[in-house]
């Protein structure tokens, strides 16, 4: 049995039901979501005999997007905010920046400020848990160096983390 494909709508809805996301990601998902319909359309064997079913446009796309923050169910500060809680544990404020800025978004100063103020504790909890004990050498430190900087912590934070590892302040 074949199953019925969902409206735009509904597909908008799933995903949002899933997890929160920018209107940047979810338009690319319901773009990629029509390109299937539309590649599958057309390498049905029955594609030949029957017209292909009207697909939306992005014009469309946009317009259920306008609908969806009308209706506050795709919300910009609901997605920093849920974006921010799940990365503030593992990442530093460079990644966490990045990130919202590939999805268009930006950190308000209150959030932006709190971020700063928590970054060398949450670079020291990071080191904790993945290391636990000071660098014995240097290649090792740089090691631990390279890892915290990856995490997206500042070149500042790295240093004064690796330099007072082990140590209680």
């Amino acid at each position: 049995m074949a199953r019925s494909a969902l409206s735009l709508k509904a597909k908008a809805l799933t995903y949002l039901a899933q997890r929160e996301h920018s209107r940047i990601e979810l338009r690319r998902k319901l773009l990629s979501h029509i390109d299937r319909q539309r590649r599958a359309a057309a390498s049905s064997p029955l594609s030949a005999d029957t017209p292909a079913p009207a697909l939306p446009t992005e014009q469309e796309i946009d317009e259920l997007l306008d609908w969806l923050a009308a209706k506050d169910l795709l919300s910009a500060g609901r997605f920093v905010e849920t974006r921010v809680s799940a990365r503030e544990v593992r990442f530093g404020n460079l990644r966490i920046h990045q990130e919202l800025a590939q999805h268009g978004m930006a950190l308000d100063a209150e959030t932006a400020q709190r971020l700063k103020d928590s970054e060398l504790a949450r670079a020291r909890a990071v080191w904790a848990k993945r290391f636990g004990s000071p660098a014995v050498d240097a290649a090792e430190r740089a090691r631990q160096m390279r890892f915290l900087s990856a995490r997206g912590f500042s070149s500042e934070t790295v240093r004064r983390v690796v330099r007072t590892a082990g140590l209680d302040d």
